[in-house]
């Protein structure tokens, strides 16, 4: 759902970009066999890297894969996944155990509205499965990105690390380029260390999707809700008359 643009950001066309790139974002499951080059994405690193970070500590790496070492990486995954192989947990839980309000039925929402467009039904295992799968090929994107963060930092980090991922589905939007940020990853750290060169200390935070987007396939037709600042926010000391622009 695309917000409302504040007043005056119409007529300033840096403001309307930044907004534009942002309320676009969504994340995209199924793209186009088209390739990215090496510089583009090298160069969406660059800019991402200007997150804040604490004391500048920057405390990310990025892994880029396309070709054949993403198939490899994907096929093995993929393999991993669908014969059963335990899951090696990193040090880190992303989702709450047990989940609770209001998280609770947002996150049903958003499932059941995707596996509605997909035509797959409640108790459908095997298809829900095949579909899950799929985050282990990158949704068939080119260029496939695997996120780390040194398992030694502390949660300060870990925001601007957060901050840093956010930057990088950013940036690639002002490119013409879609994302989808995938926690399926960090379960399977041991086979991607199989695969890339992660150093000891380096925890597996998430994977993500970058490519150009397939906007016909019927997955990417889910746009997902948000909650208006109104309803999230507290507001003092404002002027409901001052107008004036943002």
């Amino acid at each position: 759902m695309q917000q409302a643009s504040p007043e005056g950001a119409e007529g300033n066309s840096d403001a309307a970009a930044v907004d534009r790139a942002i309320s676009s974002r969504r994340s995209l499951r199924a793209y186009l066999d088209k390739p990215v080059p090496k510089t583009l994405v090298e160069h969406i690193l660059d800019v991402s890297a200007r997150a804040p970070s604490g004391t500048n500590t920057q405390p990310w790496r990025a892994y880029a894969v396309a070709g054949e070492p993403r198939d490899r990486l994907c096929r093995a995954l993929v393999e991993a996944f669908l014969s059963g192989a335990p899951r090696q947990h990193e040090k880190y839980a992303y989702y709450p155990t047990p989940f609770f309000e209001p998280y609770l039925a947002r996150r049903r929402k958003v499932g059941w509205d995707l596996y509605g467009l997909l035509g797959i039904a409640r108790g459908e295992g095997e298809k829900m499965n095949a579909f899950h799968a799929r985050n282990y090929e990158f949704f068939g994107a080119p260029v496939g990105l695997i996120f780390t963060i040194d398992r030694r930092l502390e949660p300060g980090s870990w925001l601007d690390h957060g901050m840093f991922l956010e930057n990088v589905m950013i940036a690639a939007r002002g490119h013409g380029l879609d994302t989808c940020p995938q926690a399926s990853f960090p379960p399977f750290h041991d086979i991607i260390r199989q695969h890339l060169p992660l150093a000891p200390e380096e925890m597996v935070t998430c994977g993500m999707s970058l490519g150009y987007a397939d906007l016909t396939a019927l997955e990417n037709q889910l746009v997902t809700e948000r909650v208006p600042a109104r309803e999230f926010a507290h507001f003092e000391g404002f002027d409901d008359n001052q107008g004036g622009k943002p």
